[in-house]
């Protein structure tokens, strides 16, 4: 039976789901799986992640990143695979998905272990961003691409309309960013590689000024640019805090 909350999501999101289940499903994170297979079997067994919204977020992730390259190739006809790619990896950051998973309400509809709860974890960038991913794995999988286009177009339209110019290649930036406070050079560091030769997953991290950004591509040049897209909006945002 579905829930008020869950209700009041699928208004947000533009979607009632035909499978609910998806959505439930979405919204767990895998604390809280893995604590209801504990208390169902009294041990834990199974597949790590079992239960949890992981396996959504691995194909919402691919599903935003066609989306949002469609759209931009829509939105940019004239423009190239430099500018175009530097659009993408702002629009799909980590900082981004949290920010939209923030005023989507996803924070307060997250299903997480009690132990997690104490801790904040539903506020965390990672948390959000993938749970964001989840749903978009969900919807595809409920209904297609469709809705999914309509939630990828509706929540990120701020942040596509604020990019009047395409954003400084990433990497670029984020080296002109430290260099000119005095600061030592970023530095790169692969998370995973993995996916088989003809669709390779990498993950890479990179860590500059004491923050850490992390980004994933289907080719490690992409995972860099992903992941210090995500560190300069992290520098940006502690820099707007007033922090040093």
């Amino acid at each position: 039976m579905e829930t008020p909350e869950l209700g009041a999501l699928e208004h947000r999101i533009g979607h009632r789901f035909a499978k609910p289940d998806l959505l439930r499903e979405a919204l767990t994170h895998r604390s809280a799986a893995h604590q209801q297979a504990t208390s169902r079997r009294g041990r834990r067994s199974g597949t790590k992640g079992e239960g949890s919204n992981e396996r959504l977020e691995f194909i919402g992730d691919r599903v935003l990143g066609l989306l949002m390259a469609e759209w931009l190739l829509e939105r940019y006809p004239g423009e190239q695979e430099g500018a175009l790619g530097s659009r993408h990896a702002h629009l799909v950051s980590r900082t981004a998905l949290a920010e939209i998973a923030q005023r989507m309400g996803l924070p307060e509809a997250l299903n997480v272990a009690a132990h997690e709860e104490r801790i904040g974890i539903r506020e965390t960038a990672n948390v959000l961003a993938d749970a964001l991913e989840a749903i978009l794995g969900a919807l595809y999988l409920d209904a297609g691409l469709a809705p999914a286009r309509a939630l990828v177009r509706r929540w990120w339209a701020d942040f596509i309309q604020a990019q009047a110019k395409p954003p400084k290649d990433p990497k670029t930036g984020l080296q002109e960013w430290v260099l000119a406070r005095g600061m030592g050079l970023p530095v790169y560091e692969t998370i995973s590689a993995d996916g088989p030769s003809h669709a390779p997953h990498f993950v890479m991290a990179v860590k500059a000024a004491g923050l850490v950004g992390e980004g994933e591509a289907g080719n490690k040049r992409a995972a860099e640019s992903a992941a210090a897209a995500d560190l300069l909006a992290r520098l940006m945002a502690q820099r707007g805090t007033g922090s040093k």
